[in-house]
């Protein structure tokens, strides 16, 4: 069995994590540390876990066990690199946070942190041992994004819409997460300026160094809990029919992500791993819909996926999971 630490074990991503990994077949939780949560019952602020733990106790810890695998880090943004000062480097790492995302901050110490997208590269994923986990917007719009560019496609600027539930802003209480505020109620934020464009674009001119037109990326805040919805439309010099294959088959040994020949909606993808992409042809205007849960394939469902990769796993193990459509 692999044995599991988890840091930052209060937070959304973490409990899903935790809500996840019970029930992954090949794996056991060794301990889950929260500094602002120490020696409370885990179920208390992960009430959906009441009767589910496991673990010594049911309760957080203060400080990692040595006796583990692979950590997980959850503490956010910032956070990670302090959390590693105290890790040994033999513990494989994946960090839920944007540290080390960006490859001019991909190295700490010893370790060389792999971007971990595996419909980009799988096999680098394998031999890796320390993962930094894409984001929640990144990874819905990389998805949709990667088959132009592998074809060398994309030809000039692209413009993107996405919007997000109030989970993707974090446990922590803030004038635009609490439910008086987000409810029949919706924003745009950070627009041409989210943290998120520096990885997208990092990530397409590693698959297509050429292209130099912009990205155009609007951000919105829902009125819901959980998903993203973004669309994006670019130039294409090719048919519906032609983009519809070079999709499919970009995606052929992909699990996770399919093509629709319908319309979508968030639904489809909530508690699920999977992202799901449409495509419209507007005259020469590609438009691609691409939706996930931001928690699971946004987050803590891509860092199960990540961790199976590098541990000779099937990368669907312990991530078979159906929507709840109603």
């Amino acid at each position: 069995m692999i044995e599991i630490g988890i840091i930052g074990g209060a937070g959304y991503t973490a409990g899903e994590l935790i809500r996840l990994m019970i029930h992954h077949p090949k794996i056991r939780i060794k301990n889950i540390v929260s500094k602002s949560h120490t020696g409370e019952l885990i179920h208390f602020i992960h009430q959906d876990l009441l009767g589910e733990i496991e673990i010594k106790n049911r309760r957080f810890i203060h400080d990692l066990s040595k006796e583990i695998d692979i950590v997980f880090l959850c503490s956010g943004h910032g956070e990670s690199r302090k959390e590693l000062h105290h890790i040994s480097e033999n513990i494989k790492v994946i960090d839920l946070s944007q540290d080390f995302r960006i490859k001019i901050k991909s190295i700490f110490n010893n370790r060389n942190f792999v971007y971990g997208l595996p419909e980009l590269q799988k096999e680098t994923i394998k031999k890796s041992n320390n993962i930094a986990n894409p984001g929640c917007f990144s990874t819905a719009i990389l998805l949709a994004i990667l088959p132009l560019a592998k074809n060398q496609l994309l030809k000039k600027d692209i413009h993107i819409s996405a919007i997000t539930g109030s989970t993707g802003s974090g446990r922590k209480l803030s004038d635009t997460n609490h439910f008086s505020w987000r409810t029949n109620n919706i924003s745009a934020y950070k627009i041409f300026k989210h943290q998120h464009l520096q990885e997208i674009e990092q990530t397409i001119h590693q698959v297509q160094n050429n292209f130099d037109s912009k990205i155009y990326f609007v951000p919105y805040r829902g009125n819901f809990s959980r998903g993203i919805i973004t669309t994006l439309y670019t130039y294409s010099i090719l048919s519906l029919k032609q983009n519809q294959e070079i999709y499919k088959e970009y995606y052929t040994n992909h699990p996770f992500v399919m093509i629709s020949d319908i319309n979508i909606d968030i639904k489809q993808v909530i508690n699920t791993n999977k992202c799901i992409l449409y495509l419209i042809q507007d005259k020469n205007q590609l438009i691609v819909i691409s939706i996930i849960d931001n928690l699971i394939k946004g987050a803590s469902g891509q860092a199960i996926q990540n961790m199976n990769l590098m541990f000779g796993l099937d990368e669907t193990c312990g991530l078979r999971l159906k929507s709840v459509r109603f």
